[in-house]
C-alpha cells in the first residue's frame, strides 16, 4: 500500500512538471476520487496490466479527456487489449483535441480508412504527421512506408523513392509489385527468398500464395518439395502441408495479393518483429494488433503475441491467444500444443508437460517427421534419452546419407547416448555427423568436450575445440569448453582468460561457475574460488551430482591440489 502511494505521488509531480499537462485544465477541478481512480490506471498501466488499466481509464474519462499525454495511454491500452475499433472511435470522438503529440494517433486513423476502403481518406491522415516524428527513424519509417503503400493503391504505379531502407525497401516494393500484378513480381520475390545475408524464408509463403493466385500448381510443388518439415518454419510448414492435400484455397483465405489490407497487415507485422527483436514488447503488440486488425483472417502472426508474452512470463495471455490455433490447422495445432505444454513445464512440471504434449502426439494418426523430430526433443529435454532415441532413429532411418537434416539428428541421438554414457554409439553418431558438416561448431564442441570429460584424445579434442572456436569465437559453451581444455593440460593462465569470459556470458549457469571456481583455485585465488562454487548451489537446474561435488569442494577444496 505504501509503495502505490509513492507511485502516485511521483506521477503527480511529473503531471505538474509537464508543459503539455500546463496547458490543459487544472486538476484542482476534479475530485478525490476521479484523480484515485486515474492514478490507479497509470499505475496498471505502467505494470503492463492493460486490462486492469481500461478498468480505471473508463471510469475517469472525464479527466483522460482533459489531458492529451494520457490519451495516448488509453488509446494504446484499447489496442493491447485488441480494441481498435473502439481506440480509433474514442480518437475520433476527441477530434477537436490536438493530437498533434501523438504519433500513434494518426496511425491508427489511416489504418482505419484503409480498412474501410478509403484509401484517399489515408494519404490525406499520413500526410497530416507532423515534421518533427521523422526525428524518430522507426516512426519515420513508418509513416513514409505507409504513405509509400498507399500511393500505390491510388496511383497504380510503383513510385520509386529517393530513400532507400535496405531490405525492408526491397520487401515493401516486392509486395507492392504482387499488388500491381506486375511482370517482375517472381523476380522479386526469388531475390527476397534467396538473400543470403538474411533469412527471408517466410516470403517463400507469400511466394506460393502468389504461385498459386496465378494458377501455377505445380510450381509451388517445385518449391514445396525441396521443404523439409523439420527445419522448415511453423508457417512455411503449414503452408506445404495445404499443397500435399491439395488444400490450396486455403492460402486465399488468409493472403492475397490484390487485398491492400492483407498487404499493409504484412508490412505492420514485419514492424511488430523489428520491435521484438529489440525486446519492446509493448511496441510490438501494439503493431500485431494493428496487424490482425487489418487481416484478421492470418492467425499465423498471432505466434509473435504468444512469444511476446510467454518471454514476459505472461503465461496466462499466452494460453488465451492460442486458442486461436485450432485442430482444423494441423501444424498450428501441434504448435498450441507444444508451446501449451512449454507454460505448464514453466508453470507446473516437465513430468506434467511431457504428459501433456505426449498425449497430444499420441492422438496423431500418421505424425510426419516434424512432429516425431518435435516429441524426440521433448524427450530429450525431459532426459527421457532412450525415449528420445527411438524417436530420433524412426526419423534416421529415412534420410539420405548426406542430408545435413540427418547430421542435426545425429548430434540430437549422440547427446543423448553420450547421457547414458553409451560412449561407443554416442562417438560413432556424433563423428558420422561431422562427416557430412565437418564446420558444424556445436558438434565439434560437443565431441570434445565428451572426450576431455573421459580423459580421452585430449590433444584431438584441443583441435577441434579450436576449430570450433574459429567459426564461434562469441558463443559461451565453446569459450567453456576450450577453458576447460586448457585447465586440464595445466596451462591454468589461459584457462583462466577463457573461463572468465565464459562466466561473464552465462553468469547463472552452474557448470561454468564450477569450472571457473576450479582453475581460481588452481591459481590460489581460494576465496574467490569458494565465491564461485557457492553460486552453483543457489542455481536451480544445478544436478544433484554436481551440488554433492560442489559441497565437497567448499569444505576440503580440490582434493588434488
Amino acid at each position: 500500500m505504501f509503495k502505490k502511494k509513492i507511485i502516485i505521488i511521483f506521477i503527480s509531480v511529473l503531471l505538474y512538471q509537464s508543459p503539455l499537462f500546463s496547458k490543459s485544465t487544472s486538476l484542482n477541478k476534479f475530485d478525490s476520487k476521479t484523480l484515485s481512480t486515474y492514478f490507479s490506471g497509470i499505475v496498471a498501466f505502467e505494470n503492463k496490466n492493460n486490462s486492469r488499466a481500461l478498468d480505471f481509464f473508463n471510469s475517469s474519462k472525464i479527466l483522460i479527456n482533459k489531458h492529451q499525454p494520457y490519451l495516448e495511454k488509453f488509446v494504446i491500452s484499447l489496442v493491447l487489449e485488441d480494441k481498435v475499433a473502439k481506440a480509433v472511435n474514442f480518437i475520433k470522438t476527441n477530434s477537436k483535441k490536438d493530437n498533434s503529440e501523438f504519433f500513434e494517433a494518426y496511425i491508427l486513423l489511416a489504418l482505419d480508412s484503409l480498412k474501410k476502403n478509403n484509401v484517399n481518406k489515408a494519404r490525406e491522415i499520413l500526410a497530416q504527421i507532423p515534421e518533427k516524428f521523422k526525428e524518430d527513424r522507426l516512426n519515420f519509417i513508418i509513416a513514409k512506408s505507409l504513405n509509400q503503400y498507399v500511393n500505390v493503391f491510388i496511383n497504380k504505379k510503383i513510385q520509386k523513392e529517393n530513400k532507400n531502407f535496405g531490405d525492408l525497401s526491397l520487401i515493401s516494393e516486392t509486395f507492392q509489385r504482387c499488388y500491381l500484378d506486375d511482370k517482375n513480381t517472381d523476380s522479386f520475390f526469388l531475390k527476397l527468398i534467396n538473400n543470403n545475408q538474411t533469412d527471408y524464408s517466410r516470403y517463400i509463403f507469400f511466394y506460393l500464395t502468389y504461385l498459386i493466385e496465378k494458377n501455377k500448381i505445380n510450381d509451388a510443388k517445385i518449391i514445396t518439395n525441396n521443404l523439409n518439415y523439420i527445419n522448415t518454419t511453423l508457417l512455411l510448414s503449414q503452408g506445404k502441408s495445404w499443397i500435399e492435400r491439395n488444400q490450396n484455397k486455403e492460402f486465399s483465405k488468409v493472403f492475397s495479393c490484390n487485398n491492400h489490407n492483407d498487404i499493409v497487415g504484412e508490412f505492420l507485422f514485419l514492424i511488430s518483429n523489428l520491435f521484438s527483436s529489440q525486446n519492446k514488447f509493448e511496441k510490438s503488440n501494439f503493431y500485431l494488433s494493428l496487424s490482425n486488425y487489418l487481416n484478421p483472417k492470418f492467425v499465423f502472426n498471432l505466434s509473435l503475441v504468444v512469444e511476446n508474452f510467454y518471454l514476459n512470463q505472461n503465461y496466462k495471455k499466452s494460453k488465451v491467444v492460442l486458442k486461436n490455433f485450432d485442430q482444423n490447422q494441423d501444424f498450428y495445432y501441434w504448435y498450441r500444443s507444444k508451446k501449451e505444454a512449454q507454460i505448464i513445464s514453466k508453470t507446473r512440471s516437465k513430468k506434467e508437460s511431457l504428459n501433456y504434449i505426449t498425449s497430444k502426439f499420441e492422438k496423431i494418426e500418421n505424425p510426419n517427421n516434424k512432429f516425431i523430430f518435435d516429441i524426440a526433443n521433448f524427450y530429450k529435454n525431459s532426459k527421457k534419452y532412450r525415449q528420445a532415441i527411438k524417436y530420433y532413429s524412426s526419423i534416421i532411418a529415412k534420410l539420405d546419407d548426406d542430408s545435413e537434416v540427418k547430421a542435426d539428428l545425429l548430434y540430437r541421438r549422440g547427446g543423448c547416448y553420450e547421457r547414458l554414457k553409451d560412449f561407443v554409439n554416442a562417438d560413432k553418431d556424433l563423428q558420422k555427423s561431422l562427416s557430412i558438416n565437418p564446420n558444424d561448431a556445436y558438434v565439434l564442441n560437443y565431441l570434445a568436450y565428451s572426450w576431455l570429460e573421459r580423459d580421452y584424445k585430449i590433444n584431438e579434442a584441443i583441435e577441434m575445440l579450436e576449430k570450433a572456436y574459429s567459426i564461434k569465437s562469441n558463443d559461451p559453451y565453446i569459450i567453456d569448453s576450450i577453458g576447460w581444455a586448457y585447465y586440464l593440460i595445466d596451462d591454468y593462465l589461459k584457462a583462466e582468460e577463457f573461463l572468465k569470459r565464459a562466466v561473464e556470458l552465462m553468469p547463472d549457469d552452474p557448470i561454468v561457475n564450477d569450472h571457473y571456481g576450479d582453475i581460481l583455485w588452481k591459481l590460489d585465488r581460494k576465496i574467490q574460488a569458494r565465491y564461485f562454487w557457492k553460486n552453483v548451489l543457489g542455481m536451480d537446474d544445478a544436478e544433484e551430482e554436481m551440488l554433492e561435488i560442489i559441497n565437497s569442494k567448499m569444505i576440503e577444496g580440490l582434493k588434488s591440489s
